[in-house]
């Protein structure tokens, strides 16, 4: 006891140091997949691609061939596949909304809702087709 009042200091630096070493890998479990992850998905796993923004935001730029679901109306829409083990690969303008959708669709029994990080935003940097609506 003596030893953790006496290097109280050098205690408070190790944990402090793992939460630091431990944190990119939280935050990355949180934040998705990679655009590179999402078109193996589209492409080899039939994934389904959904963006979850609002209208507006989807006619101002959104995936080719993604379906649009806002994401107050996810949990009751029909756009989504009919079979849950159909891989969801969601997208919204920053990826926030995605990463919440994701974690819906998984507790409503979709076992590969997935959000890709960074969202739109991401998928235009990496050079993936994008499309506007009229």
């Amino acid at each position: 006891m003596d030893f953790l009042t006496e290097n109280w200091i050098l205690i408070l630096m190790a944990v402090t140091s793992g939460a630091l070493l431990m944190f990119p890998t939280l935050q990355k479990g949180a934040g998705g997949i990679s655009t590179n992850d999402a078109v193996q998905l589209i492409n080899h796993k039939k994934g389904v691609l959904v963006d979850v923004g609002e209208p507006g935001e989807f006619a101002a730029g959104h995936a080719i061939g993604a379906r649009n679901i806002p994401f107050g109306q996810l949990p009751d829409a029909k756009g989504l596949p009919g079979n849950k083990t159909v891989p969801v690969v969601l997208l919204c303008p920053s990826g926030a909304r995605a990463g919440r959708a994701a974690a819906l669709l998984r507790k409503a029994g979709y076992e590969s809702a997935v959000a890709v990080s960074g969202g739109t935003r991401a998928w235009r940097e990496a050079n993936l087709p994008v499309e506007k609506s009229a």
